[in-house]
């Protein structure tokens, strides 16, 4: 996986849930606490989803065969996709069966300092964690809002980490609220609205990843910037006089596929358009490194064809 893929990142959100998961869980014995369940299930499931991505990502190194001619680096969506399965059916759907419950069948909480010690460390654990995936995001999002950067970064595991740390952090702020109402009131019923909130929490964010993660398992085309580059790259006004049309679309995080006809001069020699090909090809490596996969189809212009073929 590639610097760009988060790894830092994916690895201090594992390291991070694996030990808040433990403390919730044992916080859940004592006190019996619903949201203390939920929450141990919602960060055992996000280690599940850290391992996924990683796994995700070294599969996705695997060399090109001749049934997979493009290679694997789709693999790291396909498996980004299934972190929102998980997180939609362990996380999300767990809790909210699980809060329905205890509104269902209140009971008081026991030993108090154990979840609310718990819900403390975890927030400190999973600010470091949100800390770590922001820093490796900046590195990379450019001028993009969060917004934006979650919807067109092409590499899916630091948006997946993002989202899924934000919603780890409110979740732990509606459990520490459901916790607290409880113990306030002496009325367990609170927990179990805590607990309902955080499985709805987790749904939403599921379905947003899905929705994010399906557009890029269909297939994207390359950024705004990097289709200017391309097309800039490819003219040299000498040779290769016009762009005709031109396709993009992402094998992967860190592989593009270019497919374009260019204009040559009516008068070259087949010598010289492979020559001018060859050329514009390594313009366009230069300027877009992912672009690894290059198709250009030279043509002679003429504006009915170009209309055509747009």
């Amino acid at each position: 996986m590639s610097a760009s893929g988060g790894t830092k990142a994916i690895v201090a959100a594992l390291a991070a849930n694996l030990a808040i998961a433990a403390a919730k869980f044992v916080a859940f014995l004592f006190s019996g606490s619903s949201s203390m369940l939920a929450e141990s299930v919602h960060s055992l499931a996000d280690s599940g989803n850290q391992g996924l991505l990683l796994l995700g990502g070294k599969r996705a190194q695997r060399e090109a065969t001749p049934q997979h001619p493009f290679g694997y680096g789709r693999e790291r969506y396909i498996y980004a996709f299934l972190v929102s399965i998980v997180l939609f059916s362990v996380g999300g759907m767990f809790a909210i069966y699980e809060g329905y419950e205890k509104i269902r069948h209140p009971h008081p909480i026991e030993a108090w300092y154990w979840p609310v010690g718990v819900l403390v460390f975890a927030i400190i654990a999973e600010s470091f964690s949100f800390r770590t995936a922001i820093k490796e995001s900046n590195a990379i999002r450019g001028n993009l809002s969060w917004k934006e950067f979650v919807r067109r970064a092409k590499a899916p595991e630091l948006p997946v980490v993002l989202l899924e740390d934000l919603g780890a952090l409110v979740g732990l702020v509606l459990a520490l609220g459901g916790v607290g109402l409880a113990l306030l009131t002496d009325n367990g019923v609170w927990d179990g609205i805590g607990t309902v909130c955080i499985g709805v929490l987790l749904v939403l964010i599921a379905i947003v990843l899905a929705a994010e993660t399906k557009s890029l398992l269909l297939g994207e085309a390359a950024g705004i910037d990097e289709v200017k580059k391309i097309e800039a790259a490819i003219v040299d006004g000498d040779t290769v006089t016009r762009l005709i049309h031109m396709r993009t679309l992402h094998l992967g995080p860190e592989e593009l596929l270019v497919a374009a006809k260019v204009a040559v001069r009516h008068d070259d020699t087949a010598g010289d358009v492979a020559r001018a090909i060859d050329a514009a090809e390594e313009r366009i490596r230069a300027a877009v490194p992912i672009a690894r996969v290059i198709y250009l189809e030279p043509d002679v212009y003429s504006e009915k064809a170009a209309a055509k073929d747009a």
